[in-house]
């Protein structure tokens, strides 16, 4: 394996393989460096042992309004155009979500609510809050306290260690609702799964990127004997810079795999939809059943429990930046650094501090592509590294 490259990339994630790929195909060459034993990053999945997939990260559903990204993604992979449903598990029973008129219907006990009966309850119960501040005002003015209590307030504490009046008004902006009978979870036009898995599109990617490959590996170690002209970081900002103004906050998940027959089930599942969350006193915050969208027919299905937990650097894997006023004035600190950091592209969710859906990564990574392509890295650049010995390139 050569040690000499035009561009070193730092994650196999999305990010770092769309670019790998697309800087391939302009015969450049590219090292892809991931310090765990798989391509894919949190999207990877892979098969039980009684031949079912399931999401190693936790659910990926992958969804997009974008034309040029699904046309780019679709030289990788068919699809299984699905559509996403989930319920909420509370006061003992399962709850059409996300909260829309079947759900005011449970609410009212009323089967026969109409548009007009939900919109009026609404209008009755919002809180007018004209600018919502964090993210419980931004529910409380969608949907009022009598739902944020139900179905936000203990989930979100759980999920993001915090309560939502700590969080910006982002977080929960993400969730829809909607006044009439429609369970989707998302709108988008295109909502599929890769019809073989995430680990075949990632797989077929990364074969036509042409590029060399360095797994369960730490990139400081092995940047002081290489020569590149580029570096495209994904990782966490805080720790490419040494974590020199401390660490920003991120939450990570754990994730338990059960997997049980179904011959006894009625419908040969083990919960009412692809997704429950759990906003009570459960440890975990919401379980997982594959089964529902891929449509394998099996006499044995599995479950996937996520279990939200605060992330500590060394001891396990950051997955979600916590947007809040704890971090909004250290990533900003973060950010003007890396303006300085010339010979280094910063990208994806991590490297950017920013909480981004499959389909704006992709659409990122190729415009980032792009904008490489028209401005490429000079012969000669020595790229500073500041939590690593500076390495000369080629």
């Amino acid at each position: 394996m050569s040690n000499t490259y035009d561009y070193v990339i730092v994650g196999a994630g999305f990010s770092g393989l769309v670019l790998a790929e697309r800087l391939g195909s302009k015969g450049h060459r590219c090292l892809v460096i991931e310090k765990r034993d798989h391509i894919g990053g949190n999207c990877h999945d892979r098969t039980d042992r009684n031949g079912l997939l399931y999401h190693v990260y936790g659910p990926h559903y992958f969804r997009t309004n974008s034309e040029q990204v699904r046309t780019y993604l679709s030289r990788f992979t068919e699809w299984r155009e699905v559509q996403y449903r989930a319920q909420v598990f509370t006061r003992n029973r399962f709850w059409s979500f996300p909260v829309n008129l079947a759900t005011y219907r449970q609410l009212s006990d009323n089967a026969q609510a109409t548009e007009s009966d939900f919109k009026r309850y609404l209008a009755e119960n919002v809180v007018p809050i004209a600018s919502p501040a964090n993210s419980k005002e931004a529910i409380l003015a969608s949907v009022g306290e009598e739902l944020y209590d139900l179905f936000f307030k203990g989930y979100t504490s759980k999920q993001w260690g915090r309560p939502a009046e700590a969080l910006d008004p982002s977080v929960c902006r993400r969730i829809p609702w909607r006044s009439t009978v429609d369970e989707r979870y998302f709108l988008d036009e295109f909502q599929a799964l890769p019809k073989h898995g995430y680990h075949t599109l990632f797989d077929r990617l990364f074969d036509a990127s042409g590029a060399d490959l360095r797994l369960e590996t730490d990139y400081r170690e092995i940047l002081p004997y290489l020569r590149f002209r580029h570096l495209i970081y994904t990782g966490p900002i805080d720790e490419y810079f040494g974590h020199c103004y401390g660490h920003l906050p991120y939450r990570t998940v754990r994730f338990e795999l059960e997997e049980r027959s179904v011959r006894h089930t009625a419908n040969g599942f083990l919960q009412p939809a692809l997704q429950i969350n759990y906003p009570g006193s459960e440890p975990f915050t919401r379980t997982v059943e594959l089964k529902h969208i891929t449509g394998q027919v099996s006499a044995y299905s599995n479950l996937v429990r996520e279990f939200s937990e605060e992330y500590r650097a060394g001891k396990n894997d950051p997955y979600y930046p916590v947007p809040g006023q704890e971090s909004a004035a250290l990533i900003e600190r973060y950010r003007e650094l890396t303006v300085r950091e010339t010979g280094v592209t910063f990208i994806g969710r991590l490297a950017q501090y920013r909480y981004l859906n499959m389909d704006q990564i992709v659409g990122a990574a190729l415009h980032t592509f792009d904008k490489l392509e028209a401005a490429p890295p000079t012969p000669g650049l020595v790229t500073p590294m500041r939590n690593i010995a500076r390495v000369q390139v080629a």
